[in-house]
């Protein structure tokens, strides 16, 4: 058996150093590739001779194999091995491909996900822990993976947390408040004081439209939202409408016009100060900075300060996402759901967002779950943060080809006077107000060199911070939990490994130097409202709506 696999193994990668080569891998390369190939062959054989004379069984250097039944079956153990090696040579000759830049990081990925999709343990015949399970319950683990099977198929997505044990406002989103206004964009949340003295200056939260605003209000215990409510500040957040066909021709334009001056204005008026704190996260952020720009354009400046987190305002540097930005695909994307579209504009289907997304890091987000699932009859646990990353949202597909163009593809925001939004020219050092700039370390969304990147476009006084981890969990990060650490420097060099380098490491969570910078922002302290909104803008719903309950 172990000889049948090693001949499968061995006819498809034969079949792949074909392909391979015909992608100008450099002949030289390619020979010192196969013979360390072959090499390594005969050395796992030898080992798993040993092991089946001597009885030994070595932990695999690999999760996915690291099962007790993965290492007292020597055939399971072997064609794991034989796995490894063909995943670690394949990345090895990917990495060797001649040509530009884009064309080996797409490179990369297609063998990656190649690599990653055809590990054994994603299919039954091939995982000894399924197996072991399916022999042990009598056939009821694949009978209820079956059936989870049946329902993500329903669902249109692989399930990724337990769904049926979390409900929006009911335990996600908890935060107490009342919806004061709405258009057909968004609805704008006011949260009720939790201090008897509020900041006389509001805070106003723009959070991704490719996302449901309550990213930032999971449980009590990790909400942003809560803990800056906590710190005295009176806090409104834009909650997105999940867009359907009646939507379908929204612009950039209607976003920015419709969505933060609109609710900028608004919130003026119902606290009645001139100037309000704003936090723009991921997307949410980028619009908000467009937003500023576009008001500043027309004599306004009403923000006292700016939060950016994970925000791209320089596109040079979009990480793994600009594989699939390139003039061919964008405009695919106009000719199909665009606003000059044949057929009229359409929509970007949230879910087709969540599983682009997913497959960035397949193995924890995809086949884990395909195989716990499916193969072993799971039930994932209950998780949060995976529930929101499943409730998808769509799109204006308008609106979003002008920001795949305009910001991936052209990288205009950047450049002063380059875009007309809502009839101004957009220049971002037209902004006067303070900044707080935040990047997660390990972000694969918005790199954090990309979100420093903002530091040298922004005119006004600047403080940047880095967190440690990646996009959701290093914002996510409440102090309580004593969890990770950021980093700071006043200085502001034009190179990120510059900052970082001079840069002090401090244990914890970055929300504190947060909350230190925004307080002198948010101006005296005044008796917090006892009501929601205003005479002109009276609650119209408790928190947190019904556009965030909307369904892609």
């Amino acid at each position: 058996m172990a000889g049948d696999a090693a001949g499968a193994f061995g006819a498809a990668f034969s079949d792949m150093f074909g392909r391979l080569q015909g992608l100008t891998l450099p002949q030289e390369q390619v020979a010192g590739l196969q013979g360390e190939y072959l090499k390594s062959i005969g050395q796992i054989w030898n080992d798993t001779l040993q092991r089946l004379q001597q009885g030994e069984s070595k932990p695999l250097p690999d999760r996915r194999f690291a099962a007790q039944p993965w290492l007292q079956n020597p055939a399971a153990a072997y064609t794991a091995q034989m796995y490894l090696l063909n995943a670690r040579t394949l990345m090895q000759m990917a990495e060797s491909v001649q040509g530009d830049a884009k064309t080996k990081a797409r490179i990369r990925f297609a063998v990656q996900q190649w690599v990653d999709a055809t590990s054994p343990s994603n299919f039954l015949a091939f995982n000894p822990e399924a197996l072991a399970k399916a022999v042990e319950t009598k056939g009821e683990s694949i009978a209820t993976g079956v059936k989870q099977l049946m329902e993500d198929l329903g669902k249109g997505h692989v399930s990724q947390t337990d769904e049926s044990v979390f409900e929006v406002g009911r335990n996600v989103a908890t935060t107490e408040g009342a919806v004061v206004f709405e258009n057909e964009l968004f609805q704008l949340i006011e949260y009720k004081p939790l201090t008897a003295q509020v900041h006389a200056r509001p805070m106003l939260f723009v959070p991704p439209c490719i996302n449901k605003y309550y990213i930032l209000d999971l449980q009590p215990e990790n909400s942003v939202i809560r803990y800056t409510v906590e710190q005295g500040h009176r806090v409104f957040v834009v909650s997105w409408r999940n867009p359907d066909d009646s939507l379908k021709d929204k612009t950039w334009d209607d976003y920015i016009e419709q969505g933060p001056i609109r609710a900028i204005e608004v919130v003026r008026q119902i606290s009645g100060a001139e100037t309000i704190n704003t936090l723009g996260f991921c997307v949410g952020g980028t619009i908000l900075s467009t937003a500023l720009a576009v008001l500043a354009a027309r004599g306004e400046q009403p923000a006292e300060s700016v939060t950016l987190l994970t925000t791209l305002l320089d596109f040079s540097d979009t990480g793994i996402l600009d594989i699939f930005v390139d003039e061919a695909s964008v405009q695919l994307r106009e000719m199909t759901i665009g606003a000059q579209a044949p057929a009229g504009p359409g929509l970007l289907k949230g879910q087709e967002l969540a599983t682009t997304f997913s497959f960035l890091r397949p193995n924890d987000l995809v086949w884990n779950y395909v195989v716990g699932n499916y193969l072993k009859g799971e039930t994932p646990p209950p998780f949060d943060l995976l529930y929101w990353n499943g409730d998808s949202t769509n799109l204006p597909g308008p609106m979003y080809c002008w920001y795949l163009r305009h910001m991936y593809l052209q990288n205009d925001l950047k450049k002063p006077g380059k875009l007309t939004v809502c009839g101004e020219p957009v220049d971002l050092r037209s902004i006067e107000a303070p900044f707080f700039v935040y990047g997660s370390r390990e972000d694969h969304i918005v790199p954090w060199k990309a979100a420093y990147a903002s530091t040298q476009i922004l005119q006004g006084p600047t403080q940047f911070v880095l967190g440690a981890s990646g996009h959701i969990a290093g914002v996510i990060n409440p102090p309580a939990k004593g969890k990770r650490s950021y980093w700071t420097n006043t200085k502001l060099p034009a190179k990120a490994d510059d900052w970082f380098a001079g840069a002090t490491e401090h244990p914890g969570s970055w929300w504190t130097a947060w909350a230190d910078w925004l307080k002198p922002h948010g101006g005296k302290r005044i008796a917090a409202p006892k009501t929601y909104g205003s005479r002109a803008h009276k609650a119209i719903e408790p928190a947190p709506g019904r556009y965030v309950k909307a369904k892609a």
